[in-house]
């Protein structure tokens, strides 16, 4: 706690503004949370000290691994991970409560377990490819996660699955058959990530898994994708639609804005999307080689299938609870996006109509809110709108600065207005 805080509390008393218990209950409040954030700041850099340690171990041995024996190099293989383990144990049952000692012994052990699977397999020269390599890093790491109760793992193993699958599925030509392995290991770090949610206070562990899970399933849902690019568009839009509607449960909206990444990359996802349907070129693709919904059991049909299905379902139970008017656009483009790419018409005008209203209503929010944040933001849509048909559309260049200046007008203007608002309503 501050010296000058108690200083000040001391004056607050002696001039009997607060009494002694309540100064008391203030210091004791101030120790609590600066007690707490020192635990914060000894456990990022005892996870930065691991992590570095880590490295600088696997750097000295590649310099001199050449000069070294085989027994020598396989004691070395095994050092680091004898290491982890003994500091593992020790924040087990002697340090349990630490936070720093958990996460960076942890971490620690999590790359020493890459390490040693990688210099064994080089000493013997036993065959294997990266995407086993990956697969049985995070198998072996996935325990950490339990027995020390170490988020910082849990999301190097977030990473970890994710880059196995990428690798398994996008980077080979032709497009091997889908390989599930992802959506079994993503499963088990299930368990840690709800646990982190039922905590009462929301730690930065949290709201980072919120992120890396959302950026994790929004790649991996590319696996299920074919040449078909109108199935597609109905995956994403459908799951983007699942994040807004998961965002806007009671649980996520009372939090932090940053920490609601569903809300967010539900919102932002979709506006990309449309902003990505309003391209006249981007249909004339989509048809060549377009899958019909009612294909049925093909992966990407089954896929889109479920993720609408799953979208409409927390569409309905949102839609019990609320009027008409509290209505989003954003909830609705999932259902648009399956009509037309059922019967084969182009999003191109609906697109940009809802691109319109939605960057509009974004202003209203804005205005009525009294929040320049948002109302650039809807600004900032329109904005992108124009300079998106600036490139596809057979304006003069008249119209289009004339356009240009419309928008940049109602920048300043919009922004204007505002500010003389606040400044009345403070005077």
């Amino acid at each position: 706690m501050a010296k000058s805080i108690k200083s000040e509390l001391k004056n607050l008393v002696t001039a009997g503004i607060v009494s002694t218990e309540i100064a008391r209950d203030i210091e004791t409040y101030f120790n609590k949370n600066e007690s707490q954030s020192q635990n914060k700041l000894v456990a990022i850099f005892g996870i930065l000290g691991a992590i570095l340690c880590g490295l600088g171990i696997i750097l000295i041995l590649a310099h001199n691994w050449d000069d070294l024996s085989m027994v020598a190099k396989l004691f070395i293989s095994f050092l680091p991970l004898l290491i982890g383990q003994f500091f593992c144990g020790f924040s087990i049952y002697k340090k349990n409560e630490s936070i720093a000692w958990r996460e960076s012994s942890s971490v620690f052990l999590f790359f020493a377990i890459g390490a040693s699977i990688s210099l064994i397999a080089q000493i013997y020269n036993i065959s294997g490819d990266f995407d086993s390599f990956v697969l049985t890093w995070s198998i072996l790491a996935l325990p950490l996660v339990y027995c020390l109760r170490s988020s910082m793992v849990s999301l190097l193993y977030i990473i970890g699955i994710t880059v196995y699958c990428c690798h398994t599925n996008y980077f080979i030509y032709p497009k091997p058959p889908i390989n599930y392995w992802y959506f079994l290991l993503l499963v088990g770090v299930a368990p840690h990530y709800f646990n982190l949610l039922k905590t009462k206070t929301s730690s930065n562990f949290t709201w980072f898994h919120n992120w890396f899970l959302c950026i994790s399933i929004l790649i991996s849902l590319g696996v299920f994708s074919t040449d078909s690019q109108n199935t597609t568009c109905v995956m994403y839009t459908s799951m983007l639609a699942v994040f807004y509607f998961l965002g806007k449960f009671e649980f996520f909206e009372s939090q932090n804005l940053k920490t609601n990444s569903y809300y967010i990359l539900g919102k932002l996802g979709t506006i990309f999307m449309l902003f990505l349907f309003s391209f006249k070129t981007f249909w004339s693709s989509a048809f060549d080689n377009q899958t019909y919904l009612y294909a049925f059991f093909q992966k990407d049909v089954v896929a889109a299938i479920f993720l609408f299905s799953f979208a409409l379902g927390l569409l309905l139970q949102k839609s019990k609870k609320r009027t008409l008017k509290h209505f989003h656009i954003v909830e609705i483009v999932f259902i648009l996006t399956a009509l037309f790419v059922t019967f084969s018409i182009s999003m191109v005008i609906v697109s940009n109509i809802l691109i319109l209203i939605f960057g509009i209503t974004e202003i209203k929010r804005g205005t009525k809110s009294d929040n320049f944040g948002i109302l650039n933001y809807g600004l900032a849509i329109i904005t992108i709108l124009v300079l998106c048909r600036f490139f596809d559309t057979d304006f003069s260049f008249a119209i289009r600065g004339l356009l240009f200046l419309m928008v940049g007008c109602g920048f300043f203007f919009t922004n204007y207005l505002m500010l003389k608002k606040r400044k009345h309503d403070d005077n």
